[in-house]
C-alpha cells in the first residue's frame, strides 16, 4: 500500500530529460541515508494560523527539504490519489494538481510548474519538496501560502507575519541597534532595568533562527531574544548610560534605530588615543580654545555601489576612499583634531546612516566626498553644495524623469532628494559660510567648474546635525581631469585647500564666538584686563610653518 487510502501500483512511466533516471537514482540513495540517520534531530516546518501555531515535519535528502503528501493532505484537507500508472492526483475543491514520480514537475490545472525534485516514495508515504506548497499547492488553495523556507515558516492566511533582521554597530564606546521589519511594522520600545522590549504591531514574528553574533567587550548589546510571538527581548550591558529609538520607512521595510549611550564614566575611559602626526610632518602646533573638536569625513558609495567610473576604470568609492583618508591623516597631523571617517574599507553605508554616524559622533562639520560624472565627456571641475529645503532653491535642482539631478555644463548625476523641512535648515548659513571658504582655497589649486557653489536636496545632508557640505572633487568622465584626480599631486593640493578651509573656518567661528562674549561682557563690571590693546591676532600662515611643504613632500621654504 501507498499512502493513505491509495493503492500500490509499479512505476512505468519513463522520466523527461530534464531530471535523469541517473539523478533519481542519486536522489533516492541520499534520501534514504536521510530517513535512516538516527543522530541528527529531524528539521520541521512552522506553521502559522489564525487559530495559532503547529508544527509540520520535514524530512532532508541531502540539502533539499521534503514534506509527506499524507500530512499535507490532512493539515489542508486535500484528497490524494494514486492512478493506475503510478501518477498522484492532488485535489482541492475542484482543482487538482497532477504529480508524475521521477518527474520534477508539476501540473496544475494544466500549467506546468517545475519543482527542485520529483515526489518519492519512502515506504508507504509519497514525500514531494517542501516548495512544492508555495508553488503548486497555493495556486489550487483558497487561503495565502507564504512559504519562507530560510525560517522554515509557513504563513497561512493574512495574517502580519514581518521578517525581522537585527544588526548591531559599535560607535566608539556607544553603539546602535538596528532593527528592520518586512513588510513595514511598527515597533514600540519600552524599558526595564537592563532590558529593553521592542513590541511590534503585528500578529507573529518571522526573526533569523541563528543565535544573534553580539559577543564582544565593546558591544552594548548582550542578546536578543524572542519572548513572545509579537516582541523582541533585547539584553543590555550594566555600562549602559541611556536609549533613543527612532523610526522610519525605508521602501516596504519599518526601520527602527536605537542608539545606544554608554554610562558617562565608561565614555570617558574608552576614549581613542590622539592620533599620533605621520613622520614625514613636522609636530603639530598647540591650538587655541577651538569651536572644531571633531570632523565627520565622508567617502562617496563603498561596496556594490561603485558610483562613477573612468574610461580607465577607476572607480568613485575608491577614488573619494583615498582623498578620505589622506584628508584624515593631515587633518589630525597638523590640526590635533578628531577626524572620522564614515567608511575606512570597501562597504556600502545606507545613506540615511552616514550623516547619523557624525551626528552620535558629536561632529562639529560634515565634509561629504564625491566625484562627478557626465554624459560630456568634456565636463570638468569641482563644485561644492550645501543643502536647499526651501522649494525656490529646490527648483535649481529638479530631478528629470528618470530621477538625476542635472549638472552644470550639461552633466547629470544620481542624486536622492529629500523633503524640505529637516534637521539641516538650522545650520545652512553656517554651511553656506562653509561651501564658500572651500571655494576660495580651491581657487588656483583645484579646477572649478562654471559654477562651482550651489544648492542642492541632497539626502546625505538632510540630517547632519552641523554645518555640512557636499565637494564633487572633478569629472572621472572626463578623461583628462580623470587622470588628474588619481595623481598624489592633485589629491595633496585638495586636501591642503580643505585644510586651509576648516582653518578659516574655525577661526570665523572663534571670532564671531568672542564677539558674543565680548557684547555680553558690556551689561557687566569689566574684569581686570589680561590681554592688554595691543594683543595681535597671529596670521594662519604664520601658525602653520612648512605644512604645505611637508605634505608634498618639500622642506619647509624648499624646493620640489
Amino acid at each position: 500500500m501507498g499512502i493513505s487510502g491509495v493503492r500500490d501500483s509499479p512505476l512505468n512511466v519513463r522520466p523527461l530529460p530534464l531530471f535523469s533516471a541517473a539523478a533519481t537514482v542519486a536522489f533516492l540513495i541520499a534520501l534514504a541515508a536521510a530517513l535512516s540517520s538516527q543522530t541528527a534531530q529531524p528539521p520541521s516546518l512552522t506553521l502559522l494560523s489564525k487559530d495559532g501555531r503547529r508544527a509540520l515535519p520535514l524530512a532532508m535528502a541531502g540539502d533539499q527539504e521534503l514534506v509527506a503528501l499524507d500530512d499535507l493532505a490532512t493539515t489542508f484537507q486535500l484528497a490524494v490519489r494514486e492512478e493506475s500508472l503510478g501518477a498522484l492526483t492532488v485535489s482541492y475543491k475542484g482543482k487538482t494538481i497532477l504529480l508524475t514520480p521521477e518527474q520534477a514537475l508539476a501540473s496544475v490545472s494544466g500549467r506546468l510548474i517545475s519543482l527542485p525534485a520529483p515526489p518519492t516514495r519512502s515506504g508507504r508515504r509519497w514525500l514531494v519538496p517542501v516548495e512544492f506548497i508555495s508553488r503548486a499547492l497555493a495556486l489550487i488553495y483558497d487561503a495565502r501560502l507564504d512559504l519562507r523556507k530560510a525560517s522554515r515558516l509557513l504563513v497561512i492566511g493574512d495574517l502580519r507575519v514581518p521578517r525581522i533582521t537585527v544588526r548591531y554597530d559599535a560607535l566608539g564606546a556607544s553603539g546602535r541597534l538596528t532593527v528592520d521589519a518586512t513588510p513595514r511594522a511598527q515597533g514600540t520600545v519600552t524599558q526595564e532595568g537592563d532590558r529593553l522590549t521592542v513590541r511590534f504591531d503585528a500578529d507573529a514574528l518571522d526573526v533569523p533562527t541563528p543565535p544573534l553574533p553580539f559577543q564582544g567587550l565593546q558591544s552594548l548589546v548582550q542578546s536578543v531574544r524572542v519572548v513572545d510571538p509579537t516582541a523582541l527581548t533585547i539584553d543590555l550591558a550594566p555600562r549602559l548610560g541611556g536609549f533613543r529609538a527612532t523610526s522610519q520607512p525605508v521602501d516596504t521595510t519599518m526601520r527602527l534605530v536605537i542608539d545606544l549611550l554608554a554610562a558617562q564614566a565608561d565614555s570617558a575611559t574608552t576614549q581613542p588615543a590622539p592620533p599620533q602626526p605621520p613622520p614625514d610632518l613636522p609636530p603639530a602646533l598647540a591650538q587655541p580654545a577651538s569651536a572644531i573638536h571633531t570632523i565627520a569625513i565622508d567617502p562617496g558609495h563603498g561596496g556594490d555601489d561603485e558610483g562613477v567610473r573612468s574610461a580607465e576604470g577607476t572607480k568613485e568609492k575608491e577614488l573619494t576612499l583615498a582623498v578620505a583618508r589622506r584628508a584624515k591623516a593631515v587633518i589630525e597631523a597638523r590640526l590635533g583634531l578628531r577626524v572620522l571617517l564614515t567608511r575606512d574599507d570597501d562597504r556600502n553605508v545606507p545613506i540615511d546612516e552616514r550623516a547619523s554616524i557624525a551626528n552620535n559622533n558629536k561632529a562639529d562639520l560634515f565634509i561629504s566626498l564625491h566625484a562627478n560624472g557626465s554624459m560630456r565627456p568634456a565636463t570638468t571641475g569641482a563644485a561644492i553644495f550645501y543643502a536647499a529645503f526651501d522649494r525656490d532653491a529646490a527648483q535649481t535642482a529638479t530631478p528629470g524623469a528618470d530621477g538625476r539631478v542635472p549638472t552644470f555644463s550639461g552633466g547629470s548625476r544620481d542624486i536622492e532628494l529629500v523633503p524640505w523641512d529637516l534637521a539641516q535648515t538650522r545650520h545652512l548659513e553656517r554651511s553656506a559660510a562653509f561651501a564658500d571658504l572651500v571655494e576660495q582655497q580651491f581657487h588656483d589649486r583645484v579646477p572649478l567648474s562654471a559654477h562651482p557653489i550651489d544648492r542642492a536636496p541632497l539626502r546625505v545632508l538632510e540630517s547632519a546635525n552641523m554645518p555640512a557640505v557636499l565637494v564633487e572633487i572633478g569629472y572621472l568622465t572626463n578623461p583628462d581631469q580623470a587622470r588628474l584626480l588619481t595623481g598624489d599631486a592633485f589629491q595633496n593640493a585638495l586636501v591642503l585647500a580643505l585644510l586651509d578651509a576648516i582653518l578659516k573656518f574655525r577661526d570665523t567661528l572663534t571670532t564671531k564666538s568672542v564677539s558674543e562674549n565680548d557684547e555680553h561682557a558690556l551689561s557687566r563690571p569689566a574684569p581686570p584686563a589680561r590681554n592688554g590693546p595691543n594683543t595681535q591676532v597671529v596670521p594662519r600662515e604664520a601658525r602653520l610653518p612648512g605644512a604645505r611643504e611637508a605634505l608634498l613632500g618639500r622642506a619647509p621654504g624648499g624646493t620640489p
